[in-house]
């Protein structure tokens, strides 16, 4: 242990990291750069914050404020000490709503301040986009701002007094009239008035420098304003009471549809004498969908308020009025409203990736001007990145004059940093020119900062460093930011990734085939760190049930990343570091979808697992349920399920098993069919069925063959119902099939006749485990025995969800060189496409029950749900199901020590609702382990749609 790290541990009660995770995950945060800390603090109060001064001060040691780690400028990175505020210091203090008032702690997440407000009528103003992750303290160190500032502006109108620790250890009351100040503020502010008075920008969204102009007797003296905006370079702060402004009784959203960006920003500062909450733009490129927007390839998020929502959406009319769009919808429906700003808020992940799927990074991220002279200076900015080259799509609070843009620069090569450097000079300059900011938002951190002699000259700047001396004369807190900064092509994060692409499994065909690029998707805007599934949502459940970086899918990402670069995380893909990161991760596929910029985590933790125990012993729990389809078909096989579920039924035998198969021993191990689907098939005595209905193949998925019979029967029943022709899949590998019509005839390779009948299998458990040459090797097997199909019409209709996302997305991605693999994963449906596409004039039966239940998180994921509301709504199960994921997972919450983390993830949303259901509701439930996870922690049967449509059909037949 080095003498700092023995030091810290004895001065404070908080947490002490100075191992190769905690440093880690701290390495970055959402800007291009990268630092490696010496150790990570996570402090329980202000004598902590105090105490990490004085032995860092003592060791000369830098020390960075960090809350959320979203900055986009780099200033949430060191190479000191990094204070952690959102483990501890987290809490809302106090709220009184006759003040208007809040007292809260750096370390807060400003969702949470709006949820304890919110009941009062009240809200925290400023709301970036962020704001499900964000902190207070990291609002207020960056002056954030967020689509609601032009009616009640930046952290700093919204911030009355803070507690700040300077940087020589001294406990400080910032507040008006000079409150607080330190020794020599007052002098420097005096003697440099005239420059004060004249050397700032006049314009809503002014962020970089410090704010010395709050510092003017005609302002208030008012020190905590001063400080905001400062990036943890002036003081720490502690505590801060900040003011809360009253919340419009309803809301009305306009969307307004211009022919282009430069339209759309011309027309956003002409709608300010309106009073509109929000005046935000974004055009058509950073929207994966337009089915909810109006005409237009540029849009306008125009919000307004009101007592009431008819004098809200008068509001918002009288907006569409008076504005020249080509196309206009009004929304005042509050899911409605969600649905359209999600669109919005997600463009900072989005952008991140241009329409041809390349990479764009962030840099001048949140350039502000006048608002009027803002389509002047869209037009400049647009010719500015013609000339180099570039591309971008801007987007942003236009009605504040500030936007957004990612930029496809080449940070990967030398001649493609020197070209950054040259564009971000010469942007510099023409922002200046417009009288504009260098940051509206985000602050200047590393990536701006340097430039600013040019947007204040140079007698400001030295003024600057005078401010910084008074605060903090050692330099200690957060060096390299504001002034004296780092060369903002310095420390760029992708520097340290290796050039050549990794030898892997999966094809990573979104990504060139390259895990470096992969592993590059997670830019840090931190969306897997929200402490609660919004809605549908899924990502993150471990990090919701652990409240752990490391378990959060950037917490994954970004040692994944160290991994590459080799620096921190040394031992490659032996990593224990990354291993124990991937260990919670429940393979759920929610990012994949819920990520803005597709994070695959569970195609990486496959990935990491195979080359990780690649020659090795592998955990028990991976031959046990990761060869699961081997030792069920064994058991059918030799007629034996009768005697497993017997023998299971003894605690002594269930015990051993579960012990020796690496089982959780809080675990029920599930029954086994007495007779298997494929059994049941063979034998059923076949009702006659029309012969023009569309032939449909049905999956016998391990799942329901061996443990949910039944479901497969019912989806029979249904789908025949519906007028379909259904058979399997062959059971028998052949060379060369006969014929090319709908029929499944084939001429038989003899050496297969001698193996005997095989079974299809998606690999999910093999994939799922990381035994990726198995995974292979089935899935061949599998494409052997498909393959006259393949050369038919009929469509592979899947039951099992997560065994239909693994045929759709990792059979082609791990077979890339297959072409078959894609010809399988296109066919592949669901249960409620296959008869929304091939049944279409079919009405199901009218069932007229409430359902709860959950949407499988593979399904929301991969395959979408929305032909499952339908088919739902048709046959009358009214209700929504919950989103989050149930916590079983497949294999995960079998394995010895995730039974806790398992229980945490079902009690988020699925077991209070279904809890929570009404007498006579279905439970639905598509996945087998939905279903287990629920009879096993509430003792309830979930259902399969396909079950209780059959019961439909059945008592309508």
């Amino acid at each position: 242990m080095s003498e700092l790290e023995a030091e810290l541990r004895k001065a404070v009660r908080g947490e002490v990291g100075f191992d190769v995770t905690s440093r880690a995950l701290t390495t970055m945060d959402a800007s291009n750069y990268r630092r490696v800390p010496l150790g990570v603090v996570a402090p329980h109060d202000a004598d902590d914050v105090a105490a990490v001064l004085e032995v860092c001060r003592d060791h000369m040691v830098p020390v960075v404020a960090r809350g959320g780690g979203t900055s986009i400028a780099g200033q949430a990175t060191g190479t000191g000490i990094v204070l952690d505020f959102t483990r501890h210091m987290n809490g809302l203090v106090s709220l009184d709503p006759d003040t208007r008032t809040a007292v809260v702690q750096p370390g807060l997440v400003l969702d949470r301040l709006q949820e304890a407000a919110a009941p009062h009528g009240l809200r925290f103003g400023p709301d970036p986009s962020t704001h499900s992750r964000c902190t207070l303290g990291g609002m207020i160190g960056n002056n954030s701002c967020g689509s609601h500032s032009v009616a009640w502006g930046t952290t700093a109108d919204s911030v009355r007094e803070l507690d700040v620790v300077s940087g020589r250890g001294e406990r400080l009351r910032l507040g008006q009239d000079w409150a607080g100040a330190p020794q020599g503020l007052r002098e420097v502010v005096d003697g440099e008035l005239a420059r004060l008075r004249t050397g700032f920008p006049e314009l809503p969204r002014r962020i970089s420098g410090y704010a010395l102009d709050a510092l003017l007797p005609e302002n208030g003296a008012d020190v905590a304003r001063s400080f905001c905006g400062s990036e943890g370079t002036l003081g720490i702060v502690t505590e801060a009471v900040v003011r809360l402004v009253e919340a419009p009784r309803a809301r009305a959203l306009a969307v307004l549809g211009y022919g282009d960006e430069g339209a759309a920003a011309e027309a956003a500062a002409g709608l300010l004498p309106f009073g509109p909450l929000t005046v935000e733009g974004m055009a058509a490129d950073l929207v994966p969908s337009t089915e909810l927007l109006p005409r237009g390839g540029a849009w306008l998020f125009v919000e307004t308020g009101g007592e009431t929502e008819a004098e809200a959406h008068a509001r918002a009319e009288a907006i569409v009025r008076a504005a020249d769009v080509v196309g206009s919808t009004v929304v005042t429906d509050p899911g409605g409203q969600r649905a359209l700003w999600r669109i919005r808020e997600d463009a900072s992940g989005t952008a991140t990736r241009m329409p041809d799927g390349s990479e764009a990074w962030p840099g001048w991220e949140d350039c502000a001007v006048p608002p009027q002279r803002l389509g002047a200076y869209l037009r400049d900015f647009r010719a500015l990145l013609t000339a180099h080259g570039l591309r971008g799509t801007p987007y942003g609070h236009f009605g504040d004059g500030c936007i957004h843009v990612r930029i496809d620069f080449d940070l990967l090569s030398g001649p493609g940093v020197a070209a950054f450097r040259r564009f971000s000079e010469e942007l510099a300059e023409v922002v200046v020119a417009h009288g504009g900011s260098l940051s509206g938002e985000h602050g200047d951190g590393q990536a701006r900062a340097e430039l600013l002699p040019k947007m204040y000259g140079h007698d400001m700047v030295r003024l600057f460093e005078r401010a910084k001396g008074v605060w903090d004369p050692d330099d200690l807190l957060n060096p390299g930011m504001l002034v004296r900064p780092a060369p903002l092509d310095a420390n760029l994060r992708f520097s340290v990734l290796p050039r050549e692409p990794v030898d892997v499994a999966f094809g990573y065909p979104a990504d060139g085939g390259d895990f470096s690029a992969a592993v590059r998707r997670c830019v840090g805007v931190a969306k897997c760190r929200t402490t609660s599934a919004a809605g549908p949502a899924v990502m993150c459940p471990s990090f919701r049930a652990t409240g752990e970086e490391e378990h959060s899918t950037r917490g994954r990402a970004r040692l994944l990343h160290e991994m590459l670069a080799g620096e921190l995380v040394t031992d490659g893909w032996r990593s224990t570091e990354v291993r124990d990161a991937l260990d919670l991760c429940l393979a759920c596929k929610g990012c994949r979808s819920d990520c803005p910029v597709e994070v695959d985590m569970a195609t990486y933790k496959a990935e990491f697992l195979h080359h990780h125990y690649e020659g090795r012993r592998r955990p028990a729990a991976h031959h046990s349920m990761g060869r699961l389809p081997q030792w069920l078909r064994l058991v059918a096989r030799t007629r034996t399920a009768q005697l497993v579920n017997a023998l299971a039924a003894v605690p002594p035998f269930a015990w051993a098993a579960k012990r020796l198969g690496g089982i959780a021993p809080e675990r029920d191990i599930p029954r086994l069919a007495a007779r298997t689907f494929s059994r049941w098939w063979e034998r059923r005595e076949k009702a006659p069925v029309g012969t023009g209905g569309d032939l449909v193949l049905l999956w016998p998925d391990t799942f329901t063959e061996h443990l949910s019979p039944s479901v497969g029967q019912a989806a029979v029943r249904v789908l025949e119902a519906a007028g379909l022709r259904v058979a399997l899949p062959p059971t028998v590998r052949w060379r060369t099939p006969s014929g090319g019509g709908e029929g499944v005839t084939v001429a038989m390779d003899p050496v297969s006749l001698l193996r005997g009948r095989e079974r299809v299998c998606c690999g999910l458990t093999y994939v799922s485990t990381g035994q990726l040459d198995r995974a292979r090797a089935v899935l061949r097997r599998t494409l052997d025995l498909m393959e006259p199909v393949l050369g038919t019409a009929a469509p592979v209709v899947v039951l099992e969800p997560s065994c239909a996302a693994a045929l759709r997305s990792d059979l082609p991605e791990l077979l890339h060189d297959d072409p078959r693999a894609r010809r399988l994963a296109d066919r592949v449906l669901t249960f409620a496409e296959a008869l929304e596409r091939h049944a279409p004039d079919w009405t199901p039966p009218h069932v007229e029950r409430p359902v709860v239940g959950q949407t499988h998180c593979h399904q929301h994921a991969v395959l979408g749900d929305a032909p499952d509301r339908r088919l739902r709504e048709a046959a009358g199960l009214a209700g929504e199901l919950s989103g989050g994921c149930c916590g079983l997972a497949g294999n995960f919450g079998f394995e010895k020590g995730h039974y806790e983390v398992s229980v945490a993830c079902a009690e988020e949303q699925v077991l209070p609702a279904v809890r929570g259901a009404g007498e006579g509701a279905v439970v639905l439930a598509d996945g087998f382990s939905c279903r287990t996870q629920l009879e096993q922690l509430a003792g309830v049967r979930g259902r399969h749609l396909a079950e209780v449509l059959a019961e439909g059909v059945e008592a309508s037949g």
